[in-house]
């Protein structure tokens, strides 16, 4: 059966529309919203020929109840997938020591999605996430993600551990994220293969997870709080890795 996914809010239906258009197959829009954003976003789907309906606010909360569409929803197709099967393959071709993020149990679609924009901004080749304890890629995630989601691979692994160490058996570098690790992120050489591993809301790394890093790194705390959220310490990490590596440009986006 052909999988459907919903992707919802202004700039992730927009930026669905321009890397990936014929995976919508329906784009609906509030029947009352007329302004210059959803005027972009009709006139996208106009250019790929994708069916807009408009309709009335109770259709899309019924769609995504609970949620903020904004008033545009996009049926697709569903993502397309990277295979575990296909991760060492994929990643002896990329070309270049692969950059990959690792999140072990991350199980917010807030914080998954959150992880998921930074790393598609730090230029991440790949996303490996476990499928068990961890969240879907659903409409939430999408919609967080800004459009990461629809473009930057991730691959859902049965066996964290086992991966871990066939990156390991590949050469790929792995440091994990922990809070009481004595080396500072900012004290590490991030060059070359490399897999940034971070563990989830509340406990962290799994013990498993630990046990196949190559070392667990800190980022440094000068105020009273403990921890970090999951997607502000990957943020962190992921772009501390980026300003080290030889295609850093340190080029502003704010």
């Amino acid at each position: 059966m052909k999988r459907t996914e919903r992707v919802f809010g202004l700039h992730a239906v927009c930026s669905l529309l321009q890397r990936s258009p014929a995976r919508v197959s329906l784009l609906r829009v509030l029947e009352t919203r007329h302004d210059a954003r959803i005027d972009e976003i009709l006139q996208l789907a106009d250019k790929a020929n994708v069916p807009v309906r408009r309709v009335a606010r109770q259709e899309l909360d019924e769609c995504v109840p609970g949620v903020s569409h904004q008033g545009v929803l996009a049926e697709t197709g569903g993502a397309p997938s990277l295979g575990e099967q296909d991760l060492p393959a994929f990643v002896e071709a990329l070309g270049h020591p692969p950059f990959i993020l690792v999140l072990d149990s991350v199980q917010d679609p807030h914080n998954l999605g959150a992880c998921l924009r930074s790393a598609d901004a730090a230029g991440v080749d790949v996303v490996i996430i476990p499928k068990d304890k961890s969240a879907p890629l659903n409409a939430t995630v999408r919609k967080v993600a800004c459009g990461a989601a629809e473009t930057l691979p991730v691959v859902r692994v049965t066996n964290l551990a086992r991966t871990l160490r066939a990156l390991r058996d590949a050469g790929v570098w792995i440091y994990g994220a922990a809070g009481e690790a004595e080396t500072s992120l900012y004290d590490t050489d991030l060059c070359g293969p490399l897999a940034l591993v971070l563990g989830g809301e509340g406990k962290g790394l799994r013990r498993l997870t630990r046990e196949h890093c190559d070392g667990l790194l800190s980022i440094p705390l000068a105020g009273s709080v403990s921890s970090l959220n999951v997607s502000v310490a990957t943020g962190i990490c992921l772009f501390e890795a980026k300003r080290q590596r030889p295609d850093f440009k340190g080029v502003s986006t704010l």
